[in-house]
């Protein structure tokens, strides 16, 4: 009986760690922008979160949950998308853009359901999808998690665009 339960623990680990994303380092000493800055996969972000004025709010005590597309996640848009954001005429856009990938609270992999549907900081919601242990919002694979001093950062491999509003 007890090796049954022993198996039983076994395996039921095993879902729990095949169910989620795997963790980085987490680091409570950093901020969510402290973690884009030393990751040599979200120059790009950084740029952007620059041109928009948002590493001071960023850097703020939140708590915040960012999906943080990568350099390949941008690199994933149409031609010249990336170019006209990053503008100073397209700065209002650009926020936008970004304000989508944020939330003004902690979610952990873990907490999220299938289904579950997410207001996002610029006001339009998003949708999680929790399959064959993958997590995804939209159309983004969450492709890893870091915790850190004002909240958590999750890596993305899409940049998670709001839908379009009629």
């Amino acid at each position: 009986m007890n090796t049954r339960i022993g198996r039983v623990a076994v395996l039921f680990s095993s879902v729990l760690a095949v169910a989620a994303p795997p963790a980085l380092a987490d680091d409570l000493s950093k901020t969510v922008v402290d973690v884009a800055v030393a990751s040599s996969d979200h120059t790009t972000l950084v740029a952007a979160l620059k041109a928009a004025d948002y590493v001071d709010a960023l850097r703020n005590p939140g708590p915040f949950t960012v999906f943080a597309p990568t350099n390949a996640a941008f690199e994933k848009l149409p031609p010249g998308t990336l170019d006209t954001l990053m503008k100073p005429e397209s700065k209002a856009t650009l926020e936008k853009v970004l304000q989508h990938h944020v939330l003004l609270s902690t979610y952990e992999t873990k907490t999220f359901k299938d289904g579950q549907v997410l207001g996002m900081v610029d006001g339009k919601k998003a949708t999680l999808h929790v399959r064959d242990g993958k997590v995804m919002i939209d159309d983004a694979t969450i492709v890893g998690s870091v915790r850190c001093g004002n909240g958590i950062v999750h890596v993305v491999d899409a940049v998670v665009l709001a839908p379009a509003t009629p």
